[in-house]
């Protein structure tokens, strides 16, 4: 008996969203998706209750916006756990560990849904138990604790329920976009976040809760002379303009990185198609640059997010942690491995003259060799990846371009000879974009961005608009010429 047989009665009844038995009008599936939408945004603002509030709950720091999680909120976990779980299975399909058939076998496709959901609820205890009761992350409200008569440890538990139930809805909220609304729901609740912090970065001001001066309203104040920045073509003032008051350096980062993003999604191989049955029916397969889109960065800052979370964890329950392992002042890491494992986030890591490194010449330059590897050849092993387990390789690819009744001119009709055609270009151009979105992440990185939303966060941003606007087009192409639905399905 295989382990399916085993499990299939636990993984057929995972809850699920019905899938919709017919077409669902555009203006309906914008309605849910913007339905979705607020429900998020409703979450990330409804508190843990039992949470000592005054106290810091930037369990992953930086990570954050990448893993659209609600600090201190149900929604502490973010989409951590899916991403985690998505990690886990694809390792294993990438090995043939699982041996399902998720292409054409029906009872396969039910089972790795399934299997997918458990391992989901799986990474929420994993995470959410050691965040709870292991570092301290999340303090409890003593005063809270006094009142209901639980004690601690019975608070611990109720705030871990309020976290595993916001694990669970954004599991499902993410499945209602996928089969009910426009897009993904992992990726819309992303560009949320990220937006949301994107215009703070912009306009924010102290009194309506900023830390600080947006930079229109930083720039506006040094225009009338409330910021001194001294003569502007000093060392002094350069600096000021650039880094430490009007953050140029970071508006012409994120300006550029989305410039390269729009012009690399752009750019592409369109390999010629014709319709066998329909003569003069005529098409092309795009083989885009980035190829993998940038979703697959996801893992590989959740798994950066991860090492650090779990260093945290380390120096909260061992008395004395070893140095070669870690040295922590202020809650970060600054010597030790995971120091250099831990990613470069702004200027201030690198750049001396900032006052933010503190670190030996050498020890900046190894950390920043370490995030480069790391980020370029995780970009392109996790493209690769993903393009495999998404269907998107060049078998898959070739079987449903066959099966469309479609051929390249020029070649027989046959899936393989399609499929040689194909390994020209897609496994190439995957590994070239997965590794060129690390780069680019790393350097945003390193030159900073409006916000401090970070590279891999912009990144994900740009890529997921341009497609939710490519969907949206096609949406409305379909809804306007019904026929065409019928002819690609």
């Amino acid at each position: 008996m295989s382990w399916k047989d085993t499990a299939e009665p636990v993984l057929v009844r995972m809850p699920a969203v019905r899938k919709p038995d017919r077409h669902i009008p555009f203006k309906r599936k914008l309605a849910w998706t913007a339905g979705v939408l607020v429900l998020y945004f409703f979450l990330t603002n409804v508190m843990l209750f039992g949470l000592d509030i005054t106290r810091d709950q930037a369990v992953f720091g930086r990570f954050s916006s990448i893993l659209a999680s609600g600090q201190g909120s149900v929604l502490q976990l973010g989409i951590g756990p899916i991403v985690t779980a998505s990690i886990v299975l694809q390792l294993l399909g990438g090995a043939n560990l699982l041996g399902l058939d998720t292409q054409n076998d029906p009872r396969d496709q039910i089972l790795y849904q399934g299997l997918q959901k458990l391992l989901v609820l799986v990474m929420i205890c994993l995470t959410g138990l050691p965040m709870v009761f292991a570092g301290n992350f999340l303090p409890v409200d003593t005063q809270v604790a006094q009142s209901l008569g639980v004690g601690i440890a019975g608070v611990q538990w109720l705030i871990f329920a309020q976290m595993f139930l916001g694990g669970v809805l954004i599991l499902f909220m993410d499945e209602v976009i996928s089969k009910w609304g426009v897009g993904s729901g992992i990726g819309l609740f992303i560009v949320a976040g990220i937006s949301q912090r994107l215009v703070g970065g912009l306009l924010t001001h102290p009194a309506i809760g900023g830390q600080q001066y947006g930079i229109i309203l930083t720039w506006i104040r040094m225009a009338t002379g409330a910021v001194p920045i001294g003569p502007v073509f000093s060392s002094d003032g350069l600096q000021a303009l650039l880094f430490t008051q009007g953050h140029l350096l970071q508006l012409f980062t994120t300006l550029l990185i989305f410039a390269i993003v729009v012009y690399a999604e752009s750019v592409r191989v369109e390999i010629p198609l014709s319709n066998a049955r329909v003569k003069g029916a005529r098409g092309r397969f795009p083989v885009k640059l980035i190829y993998a889109s940038v979703l697959p960065m996801i893992f590989v800052r959740a798994i950066q997010a991860n090492i650090q979370f779990l260093g945290r964890i380390l120096r909260a329950q061992l008395q004395s942690l070893p140095a070669w392992l870690g040295v922590y002042a202020n809650g970060r890491p600054v010597g030790g491995l995971f120091y250099y494992l831990a990613p470069i986030h702004s200027p201030r890591d690198w750049m001396w003259f900032l006052g933010g490194a503190t670190q030996p010449v050498w020890k900046v330059l190894l950390r920043m060799g370490i995030d480069l590897t790391f980020m370029i050849s995780g970009g392109a092993i996790f493209a690769v990846f993903w393009v495999e387990t998404a269907d998107m390789g060049p078998e898959s690819t070739a079987q449903q371009i066959h099966s469309s009744g479609m051929q390249i001119p020029g070649f027989r009709q046959n899936v393989g000879v399609i499929e040689k055609v194909l390994e020209r270009y897609i496994p190439q151009v995957t590994v070239l974009g997965g590794a060129l979105v690390g780069l680019l992440a790393v350097m945003a990185n390193m030159l900073g961005t409006i916000g401090g939303v970070g590279g891999t966060s912009l990144l994900l941003t740009v890529s997921i608009t341009y497609k939710l606007y490519e969907e949206i087009a096609e949406e409305q192409l379909m809804e306007m010429h019904p026929m065409m639905r019928q002819l690609f399905g």
